[in-house]
């Protein structure tokens, strides 16, 4: 097989599912340093940062059979295991430490390591969230942005959890509107 530079989410999807090496060096190549940026900022230690980005990896290739496209993009599905993975590293240092605080990273605050270099379709993502009712808005910037589980989410904010996962829910929708995730002619590059 010669080596290709982009494939189609379609196409990278299979050839992971199929174990294929190139496409999970590919995958690693085009999405690690975005992954890094998340799990940095979750962790706010690179050592542990590190340690998460390898789980997160390992994680994606022992899971890559669960994915299912038609619950979302195969980007979403990765960050969020890199989320939750670098949770996951925080909680362990709770028990640890009895404390944690949960809060968001200024860019200046990143090594150059963690440089994201967003994909076209996300470059103005913060912006796009920023239009979002102020309630939703404010649920994904903690979520996706600032690290914290939906349980925290609800407690700090003293909602239903239910509440929160909904409305979660109704603006993520609203960002696959914006983002057209559903149309088939969607890269993955």
């Amino acid at each position: 097989m010669t080596a290709r530079y982009t494939y189609t989410e379609q196409e990278l999807t299979s050839l992971l599912k199929s174990n294929d090496r190139s496409a999970f060096e590919y995958l690693y190549d085009h999405y690690s340093s975005a992954l890094y940026g998340i799990i940095v900022k979750i962790v706010k230690d690179e050592e542990r940062a590190c340690d998460a980005m390898q789980d997160t990896f390992l994680k994606i290739w022992k899971n890559i059979g669960s994915y299912n496209p038609e619950k979302g993009t195969l980007f979403t599905w990765i960050l969020n295991i890199a989320r939750n993975t670098a949770i996951d590293k925080l909680r362990v240092e709770v028990k640890k430490e009895k404390v944690i605080k949960l809060e968001s990273v200024r860019d200046g605050d990143l090594s150059s390591i963690a440089i994201f270099n967003p994909l076209p379709a996300t470059m103005d993502l913060r912006s796009i969230v920023e239009r979002l009712l102020p309630e939703r808005k404010l649920l994904i910037e903690m979520v996706y942005f600032q690290g914290y589980t939906h349980e925290e989410v609800a407690e700090r904010l003293s909602l239903p959890l239910g509440t929160v996962k909904s409305r979660i829910r109704k603006a993520l929708q609203e960002l696959r509107y914006v983002f057209a995730v559903d149309a088939p002619e969607a890269i993955f590059a």
